[in-house]
């Protein structure tokens, strides 16, 4: 009869796995002589990076929330105070997306600007609506199946005005005057001019030429 031995391993009881354990302090935040982020907490000064969900961008006198994970691995996870008139800056690195699922969007704020190299909207349906409204740009294009312009005055100033279509009717109730230099007027079939009162002034020369010409 013999004896065998049972394995150690056999034995042992599994120990249950630990998590990876973290210390949490409060501090103010500085820069040292590279620009670095240096939190002082008590006596400690721990060199600290901004974590990933702490959008407030982190500036300098700000008491801040840290974990510390190990010596040299200290994370700013919120801003806690900051001082006055010290901009809030909301920023991460990379591409950002906020999605709103079945609600609505809104900011609200005494000035909104935005600064882009491009900007791109896309929507089934757009309002905008304001008092007074100035748009600045080297070119304009403006598309669309349908254009309704409705206002009370309209002043336009440009260097030269290029328009073609296939029909263009216009109506006016009051005066309609065209001063210039030089005035043409081409038709390809039928030019017909009608008034009550229809006066043809000519300061030197009235020219009418044509294989029939009628009066009366």
């Amino acid at each position: 009869m013999t004896n065998e031995a049972t394995p150690r391993s056999a034995t042992r009881r599994r120990q249950p796995a630990k998590p990876i354990t973290g210390e949490w302090c409060v501090g103010i935040l500085g820069t040292d002589a590279l620009g670095g982020q240096v939190v002082a907490s008590g006596g400690l000064r721990l060199h600290a990076q901004r974590a990933a969900s702490c959008l407030l961008e982190p500036a300098a006198g700000d008491s801040v929330a840290c974990l510390r994970i190990a010596p040299a691995e200290v994370w700013i996870m919120a801003v806690l105070q900051r001082e006055e008139n010290t901009a809030n800056v909301v920023s991460c690195p990379g591409n950002l997306r906020i999605a709103v699922d079945g609600g609505a969007l809104e900011l609200q704020a005494a000035r909104v600007g935005l600064r882009a190299d491009e900007l791109d909207v896309a929507t089934q349906k757009t309002r905008v609506a304001t008092d007074t409204a100035d748009v600045v740009g080297r070119e304009l294009h403006l598309i669309g199946t349908t254009i309704k312009v409705v206002g009370s005055v309209l002043s336009s100033v440009m260097e030269r005005v290029q328009h073609f279509s296939r029909h263009y009717l216009r109506t006016t109730d009051g005066i309609d005057r065209v001063a210039a230099t030089h005035l043409e007027c081409e038709a390809k079939q039928l030019l017909r001019l009608e008034g009550e009162h229809t006066l043809v002034n000519g300061r030197e020369l009235v020219k009418a030429r044509g294989a029939q010409i009628h009066f009366g």
